[in-house]
């Protein structure tokens, strides 16, 4: 059974299922959805699904969250529906893509693509950032791809086509599907990473591009 049959075989047994920072009970004659940290609160605000895009916009301060994997998923909501269905739209909204990445990834025809390859491609003034260095990807990635902060997918891409690690700064963990990437150490559904995001290409672009601009010595 995969991860995806094992989330709706879950539910239908009135168990728990995690998927990043989102948690998916069985709750009476439906479903109720929540960040993981207020399982157990009954102070939270009542959504309904439709809410769910508006919920992954901001982060608890108010700050626009670019990167809906960062693990900086609002706190204070709760979402029941009856419809098994939307439980998936839930997922999609706040992580969008993932459950389809995670099908792709569990039938055996998920192909990532190295971060060069992603860099390579790229064209007008994203262009430069195919200039970044060996050692400036290791360092960048080490921080802006960290569960900690940075974001909760696993990596499953490579840094180039000799399928070098993306950062040694990463742990081993960052690239295992069967890590819970929250550091709660607790069964959950992996959010996966094919290949850079944009958001990553954006950062090695400014990276060079402070490199090219900084004084000589």
């Amino acid at each position: 059974m995969n991860q995806s049959e094992r989330l709706w075989e879950s539910l239908r047994a009135n168990k728990i299922c995690r998927i990043g920072q989102l948690e998916i009970a069985h709750s009476g004659d439906g479903f109720s959805l929540s960040h993981r940290d207020d399982a157990r609160r009954t102070d939270l605000t009542g959504c309904d699904a439709d809410d769910a895009c508006e919920l992954a916009k901001f982060d608890d301060a108010g700050k626009y969250r670019p990167l809906k994997t960062a693990p900086t998923l609002r706190h204070g909501w709760k979402i029941f529906d009856r419809d098994g269905k939307s439980v998936s739209r839930v997922i999609d909204a706040i992580y969008p893509g993932r459950l389809a990445i995670l099908r792709v990834f569990e039938s055996g025809k998920l192909k990532t693509t190295s971060l060069r390859q992603t860099l390579d491609r790229q064209t007008g003034m994203y262009r430069v950032a195919a200039k970044i260095s060996d050692a400036q990807i290791n360092e960048l990635v080490g921080d802006f791809c960290r569960s900690d902060g940075g974001c909760l997918r696993t990596i499953l891409w490579k840094r180039d086509a000799n399928e070098t690690v993306p950062s040694t700064n990463l742990p081993p963990e960052k690239f295992d599907p069967g890590v819970d990437q929250t550091g709660r150490g607790e069964k959950c559904i992996p959010l996966l990473c094919q290949e850079a995001c944009n958001l990553l290409v954006a950062a090695c672009r400014e990276k060079v591009k402070g490199q090219s601009e900084a004084p000589s010595s």
